[in-house]
């Protein structure tokens, strides 16, 4: 997670993307992103005027499950 946040974290790859009209359950400083790593999924947004990523979950994905499911 730290070597995927810690450079360049708006740019997406294979393993972030942008999650476009999803609402999360907390307050978010930008639009929620989302960082896959194995079986888990870790939701962050990021404060760009201040350099800062704000990691506000980390959940299990299991297989057949949507993201909009396991929020």
């Amino acid at each position: 997670m730290e070597e995927q946040l810690a450079h360049q974290p708006l740019v997406p790859t294979k393993k972030r993307k942008l999650l476009v009209n999803l609402l999360p359950p907390w307050e978010a400083a930008s639009i929620v992103r989302e960082l896959r790593s194995g079986d888990y999924r870790v939701f962050y947004d990021v404060d760009e005027a201040n350099r800062k990523v704000y990691v506000r979950a980390v959940r299990k994905k299991p297989r057949g499950k949507t993201t909009k499911e396991i929020i």
